[in-house]
């Protein structure tokens, strides 16, 4: 973490990486401070939850965009699955039934 002013989430640490594109745009950070740490979270895990660093790259590059515009999650996301919080929805379930049974052999 570069900033201890620069929140994280209730589960997720502030990468590194995000952490200096929202320092790089100042009218961003109030506004991620504004977040709540469930929000945040959310932002975090969908940033680092990707495989590839293009990937990632894009997600950091939206999360500042769109936290900018006023979004406080992002859109059409099934969640992080590390939340142990609440349930897991029936779809983010199906989800990981269908990604299990795609890497099972039989």
């Amino acid at each position: 973490m570069i900033n201890n002013d620069i929140p994280g989430g209730i589960l997720h640490e502030l990468p590194s990486d995000l952490e200096k594109a929202l320092i790089s745009n100042p009218n961003v950070i109030k506004t991620w401070r504004d977040l709540t740490p469930l929000a945040r979270n959310e932002w975090i895990c969908w940033t680092i939850s990707v495989k590839q660093s293009v990937t990632r790259n894009k997600h950091i590059e939206r999360t500042v965009r769109e936290v900018q515009e006023g979004k406080r999650r992002p859109c059409c996301w099934t969640g992080c699955i590390q939340r142990s919080d609440k349930a897991i929805s029936p779809s983010v379930q199906g989800l990981l039934n269908k990604q299990l049974k795609e890497h099972i052999i039989i």
